[in-house]
């Protein structure tokens, strides 16, 4: 219940730290990106290895967090602005307001309603 506040809190210093590190050395606006797909990476060999590989669970309902969207608006902020400040409150801010509408698409196909033992529920459930 806690993953819609939680998760982008947690998340974003990663992504945060890279793109102030890749800004001030390199220039380049694209940390934030890097920093998520390297995270993504590492989340879906953690779900097949220990999720599919170990126990035969869904690799369906145990999908990452879908992070992308939040760090391409990060990097569109600092590259936009140029100012830290700007991007720490106003990307930041996007960053948790885009986390669940990001994960919509994959979430979506679990509520659908179905008809389990006379009871009508949805997948989720």
């Amino acid at each position: 219940r806690l993953w819609v506040t939680v998760t982008p809190i947690v998340l974003v210093t990663f992504p945060a730290a890279i793109q102030a590190w890749a800004w001030e050395r390199f220039r380049n606006p694209w940390g934030a990106t890097v920093a998520v797909l390297a995270l993504l990476f590492g989340e879906w060999v953690n779900r097949y290895f220990n999720f599919w590989g170990w126990t035969y669970f869904p690799i369906n309902f145990v999908f990452p967090a879908v992070l992308v969207p939040g760090a391409i608006l990060l990097d569109t902020f600092l590259m936009l602005s140029g100012s830290y400040l700007f991007t720490a409150i106003v990307g930041g801010m996007a960053w948790g307001l885009v986390f669940y509408p990001g994960n919509w698409p994959i979430i979506a196909p679990l509520h659908v309603p179905v008809e389990y033992n006379g009871m009508l529920m949805s997948i989720a459930d």
